[in-house]
């Protein structure tokens, strides 16, 4: 497996990874500033080709921040691997998930992060947002870069295959075909439908973002707020129909 590196914002570095097994894209987010951020550290067993897209971007001994939305394996199970690499490294994530689970994990410890919490790492700023259950998992949390407007997406529009690094003409109905496939299936019922759901999703556009990085497929660059009212809408259609009927 080779890492794929595409500047998607001002200092703002995609590196994707494609799983033939899985059929689908890995993609790490790397916002190069005076004390580098690292989205996603990918899988442990993927290791080798994050870092070989980190280093084409800079020393990875450097990295200061490793976020990642919730406790999986391609969100954070190379966290280690990097705390080892990185020796000022620490991870951010939300209050719940250092309790729960990555004091326990992580060979250092974590930096926890309220809701709303500004992690400034030089010219950029990324803002925390705790959403538990959006896109799943009760620690769940996105990262919102303030200067590009750049909203770090975890599994939120996931689409699988191979696609272009980066689009303007919009990911919803990649996602929504992908949303009703996984309805159904040993996958599905990935994404919970509750009570706050459509609200997060709705503060979530509430932030304007001019860029959409996608854990799973293609970047998006344009409306962002459009395209998660109306993910948005679909959620509740298709997830949310279907939680009423259980």
């Amino acid at each position: 497996m080779q890492a794929k590196v595409t500047e998607i914002a001002s200092n703002t570095f995609r590196i994707s990874t494609f799983h033939n097994e899985f059929g689908i894209q890995f993609n790490q987010f790397l916002i190069a500033d005076k004390e580098p951020f690292l989205m996603h550290t990918g899988m442990k067993k993927m290791f080798a080709a994050t870092m070989d897209g980190v280093s084409s971007i800079l020393d990875p001994a450097k990295l200061h921040w490793i976020g990642f939305s919730h406790f999986e394996s391609d969100e954070c199970g190379a966290l280690n691997e990097w705390l080892k690499l990185a020796p000022q490294a620490q991870a951010v994530c939300s209050f719940v998930g250092a309790v729960v689970m990555v004091n326990d994990f992580a060979d250092r410890p974590p930096r926890p992060l309220s809701d709303g919490e500004i992690l400034a790492i030089g010219t950029h700023r990324l803002q925390f947002l705790s959403t538990p259950h959006v896109p799943h998992c009760w620690d769940a949390g996105l990262f919102f870069e303030t200067l590009d407007g750049t909203l770090l997406c975890s599994d939120l529009f996931f689409h699988p295959g191979d696609p272009e690094p980066l689009t303007h003409s919009g990911v919803l109905d990649r996602a929504r075909e992908s949303i009703l496939q996984n309805l159904t299936g040993p996958l599905a019922k990935d994404m919970p439908y509750t009570a706050y759901t459509d609200s997060t999703l709705r503060r979530l556009a509430d932030l304007n973002p001019r860029t959409l990085a996608l854990m799973h497929g293609s970047s998006f660059h344009g409306n962002g707020q459009k395209e998660i009212l109306e993910l948005a809408s679909v959620i509740k259609d298709t997830i949310g129909k279907e939680t009423a009927r259980s």
